[in-house]
């Protein structure tokens, strides 16, 4: 098995320093932001620590113990329950063996005492943060991005896989790039792809570049970087750029920009795309099909289409079956995994467990 933790990049870790003294916070900050590329949140107490933990995940804690009203000591309890798995790092001005045994009995992972070698507290904090992020990408639950280019886009695409995710407790965000006017009403199109995000759970984001005209360059770009940035996926599923239709190769080109940062990015097969079209994973949706085809059957406006034919939905996922160890499948083609991305309850095999989104 190999680690996998190794092609994490630090830049896209997080940490929150806590720190009463502004010289020495300064400090943690520029060696951790100028040295490993880490974006960081800082907090001068213990409330507004408690408080930043309650709203953002981080890869690495670093606390000092002497903090005005409760020491950094006093709130590792609370530390530990609101991030279950990131590391923690004590500083400390004084060399006391109090301040060690409390910290070692407060499950700490490191101790260090002030001055930092710069060095060191690299070291440190890399290796920490790394393993913190891989405890987190295999404990926790994951947000999924799905991006398409018009209402119906995705739930052809990955609806299986999606209601899989939100089976295990997985947090489901759609990204519909236009309003779907050349293919029917737009105001009827979004209350269609409302009424099956719903379905799963899923938050529904409509934006309103039009039809037919999408180029990466002139909008999507931004309008993807900016979901990406409030939502921060785990995951995301997009078109493939092996597809005839211009505005899906549009989406692609704009995902694959924008999610430069994103560990897992997987291409959904269209009823446009072309033979060049190769998946290398297979989601096993054979508990989640009859999901998919209502979410499918929300689209009242687009049932006239061939594709959305519960027969054809159904054969092509059992077609796609062939390639992995289910009945139903739905295929993707791989633009880059960290191969941690897998759902909370029970993360899947190589070859994949019935009912889950995972890689086959």
């Amino acid at each position: 098995m190999t680690d996998d933790t190794d092609d994490i990049s630090p830049g896209a870790w997080s940490a929150l320093i806590v720190e009463d003294d502004v010289d020495a916070g300064a400090f943690t900050r520029t060696v951790l932001e100028k040295h490993l590329g880490m974006r960081t949140v800082m907090a001068g107490d213990a409330e507004s620590a408690l408080a930043a933990l309650q709203a953002e995940s981080f890869d690495l804690v670093v606390i000092d113990v002497e903090l005005p009203g409760r020491s950094g000591l006093q709130i590792l309890p609370e530390v530990h329950q609101l991030a279950m798995g990131v590391p923690i790092i004590i500083l400390t001005a004084h060399k006391r063996v109090d301040y060690a045994l409390d910290a070692l009995r407060g499950d700490v992972d490191d101790f260090l005492v002030k001055p930092v070698d710069v060095e060191l507290l690299v070291e440190r904090a890399t290796t920490l943060a790394r393993r913190g992020r891989a405890w987190r990408d295999a404990n926790s639950t994951k947000t999924v991005l799905a991006v398409g280019a018009h209402p119906d886009d995705v739930e052809l695409g990955v609806g299986g896989a999606l209601a899989a995710h939100a089976s295990t407790g997985d947090r489901l965000v759609i990204l519909t790039m236009s309003g779907g006017s050349v293919g029917g009403y737009a105001e009827a199109r979004y209350l269609e792809s409302k009424a099956a995000a719903e379905m799963v759970g899923a938050r529904l984001i409509h934006l309103g570049f039009e039809d037919t005209h999408l180029d990466p360059a002139r909008g999507p770009i931004t309008a993807v970087e900016e979901v990406i940035r409030e939502v921060r996926p785990d995951r995301v599923y997009t078109h493939s750029n092996h597809d005839r239709h211009q505005d899906h190769r549009a989406v692609h080109q704009a995902v694959q920009v924008a999610s430069r940062e994103v560990g897992d990015l997987a291409c959904f097969q269209s009823p446009s795309s072309t033979i060049d079209y190769r998946p290398d994973r297979f989601v096993d949706i054979t508990d989640h099909l009859e999901t998919k085809l209502r979410m499918l059957q929300a689209f009242v406006s687009q049932a006239h289409r061939p594709y959305m034919e519960e027969d054809i939905v159904r054969a092509t996922a059992r077609y796609w079956s062939r390639y992995a160890q289910s009945r139903y499948a739905e295929p993707l083609e791989t633009v880059r995994s960290t191969m941690l991305m897998l759902p909370a309850a029970d993360r899947m095999s190589a070859h994949g467990v019935r009912g889950e989104p995972g890689y086959v």
